[in-house]
């Protein structure tokens, strides 16, 4: 999605290397997604469910 909008920024972090980001979002599962920094989604997701995630993070005041 970050390819496509200059809206959306990502950012891929290997945890092994970086054990305090690790461990501030909780990482037990690799992928962990963070949108927002009010929704955590663990594990790959279908294409479909992925983007209705990040819709739902993108309104104001949702907390998922």
């Amino acid at each position: 999605m970050a390819v496509e909008s200059s809206q959306i920024s990502a950012d891929v972090i290997e945890v092994s290397e970086f054990p305090d980001i690790a461990q501030k979002y909780r990482v037990l599962g690799v992928p962990k997604t963070v949108l927002n920094e009010k929704t955590f989604l663990e594990g790959a997701l279908p294409e479909e469910q992925l983007l209705s995630k990040v819709l739902e993070a993108a309104k104001p005041g949702i907390r998922a």
